[in-house]
């Protein structure tokens, strides 16, 4: 790791560096950086941090008997026969690191950020440059405060570009993700409801999210949903214009001829540069095409031709927890189950009705929503079933809210209205009951927020169809 020494490596979390007596400076450079001792490689940097479950302090001896270079560490470890630095908090230790290490590479970064679809805009981006370049991008959901700076430092010399997801849920976060990223492409997907309990409304969302840009590369470039009102109106930044995608023709960068296809995703002409081509887009969900359209900007912005962005588009696949189509022996899986909010619940109530057969609608709480939270919970339900769909499963302490509207609209509704129903407080007492509601030939979307451990659903479901 570039100039990652144990010297610098003090310098940058201002920690104190203690040897043992008589032992010269180590000038080597590290070769990891990690926070899970099960990680550390011979020559690597192990920082001790406190978790909710372990203790990184009391795994220090196994790091060096496995040849670490050093520790970070909050307490000076007893009779240690590395070199330790001390600091005063591991897990600012951790950011202030992999903000130096990341001055020191010579990597594109493109940051992406948003309410909804980060996820799959991550992968349809790193799926494009992966057809030009040697790419590393976020793995599963390490785009917070501990996530982000290990995926900096997980950044080798081999690659050209890191394609980076950025969470956050309060203001400042981004401020201090970005400070670490410093991206040369910035990415925003939309501004929808997450996150309302401390960041208030969309206007709060849009403020907060927009801290991306403070540590951009001034001579970056950005790309924003423009069929989103908020992001639209986003000014120049740096010494370019935003550029945007959208599926409206106004768009720099915009699509036309969708097809949709159901489950199995959909077909559109992309229009952008001056040119324009046919994609084929593997994942489903309308959504799916914005994502694809950020792809195909930012492929293009870095030289990529429009075959290229045609196979990055098309071998696109699914992340577990998030809209992963799964074909069972006796029924069809969404696996929506990472995360939830009332847009995302939108969306993938709309990617159910686009199922044949029997359309069965397992959905959990929404957590971080604020003083509206029983509004918002009840209008997922009314949506339910206004989508038709014909079996609607509400759980957890919120998600009442949702079985009450559901039921109203049905009666308001009238005879003609099908939608069977179910109301449980608890994940495992719903769990028991599945088998009694579900039929061969369903097609079964799982969505709450992560809190609400909905993978365990998923793992039932998947367990009943000896996949587990």
């Amino acid at each position: 790791m570039r100039n990652m020494t144990l010297k610098n490596i003090a310098g940058a979390c201002g920690g104190d560096l203690h040897m043992s007596e008589g032992r010269k400076e180590d000038l080597r450079e590290a070769s990891c950086v990690v926070i899970d001792s099960r990680k550390i490689e011979p020559g690597g940097v192990f920082i001790a941090t406190k978790g909710e479950k372990a203790d990184g302090h009391d795994f220090i001896d196994q790091v060096v008997q496995k040849g670490a270079l050093g520790v970070v560490c909050e307490r000076a470890p007893k009779d240690c026969s590395v070199p330790y630095i001390l600091v005063e908090d591991s897990f600012q230790a951790l950011k202030n690191i992999a903000e130096f290490y990341r001055k020191q590479l010579c990597v594109k970064v493109v940051g992406i950020t948003g309410s909804v679809g980060k996820t799959s805009t991550k992968e349809f981006i790193a799926s494009v440059l992966s057809t030009g370049y040697r790419v590393l991008k976020t793995s599963g959901n390490f785009n917070n405060e501990i996530g982000l700076p290990l995926t900096v430092l997980s950044i080798r010399q081999e690659h050209e570009i890191a394609v980076l997801e950025m969470g956050i849920s309060d203001f400042g976060e981004m401020h201090r993700l970005s400070k670490i990223a410093r991206p040369d492409i910035c990415v925003i997907t939309n501004i929808g409801q997450s996150h309302l309990e401390k960041l208030g409304s969309r206007e709060g969302i849009f403020k907060a999210k927009s801290e991306i840009f403070d540590f951009m590369n001034p001579d970056g470039y950005v790309f924003v949903n423009g069929d989103d009102n908020l992001l639209c109106h986003i000014k120049k930044k740096g010494n370019h214009a935003p550029i945007h995608f959208g599926l409206n023709s106004e768009n720099e960068i915009f699509a036309s001829n969708v097809v949709d296809r159901g489950l199995f995703g959909s077909q559109a002409v992309i229009h952008a540069n001056l040119e324009v081509f046919p994609v084929e887009i593997p994942l489903p969900g309308a959504h799916m095409v914005l994502n694809a359209l950020a792809a195909a900007g930012v492929g293009m912005l870095l030289g990529l031709t429009s075959q290229n962005v045609k196979e990055g588009i098309a071998k696109v696949e699914a992340v577990r927890g998030r809209s992963n189509v799964l074909s069972l022996s006796d029924c069809t899986l969404i696996d929506d189950c990472y995360n939830a909010n009332p847009g995302s619940m939108g969306a993938a109530l709309d990617l159910l009705s686009m199922a044949s057969g029997r359309k069965v609608a397992i959905l959990g709480d929404m957590f971080e929503l604020g003083e509206g939270k029983e509004q918002l919970h009840g209008d997922v339900g009314i949506y339910a079933v206004e989508k038709k769909t014909d079996v609607l499963i509400c759980t957890g302490l919120l998600s009442r809210y949702m079985y009450e509207q559901a039921v109203c609209t049905k009666k308001r509704r009238g005879a003609g209205e099908k939608t069977e129903i179910y109301y449980f407080a608890k994940r495992d007492e719903m769990i028991r009951e599945l088998p009694g509601l579900l039929k061969a030939g369903d097609t079964i979307l799982v969505k709450a927020s992560h809190g609400m451990a909905f993978e365990k659903v998923v793992e039932f479901l998947l367990s009943r169809d000896g996949n587990s």
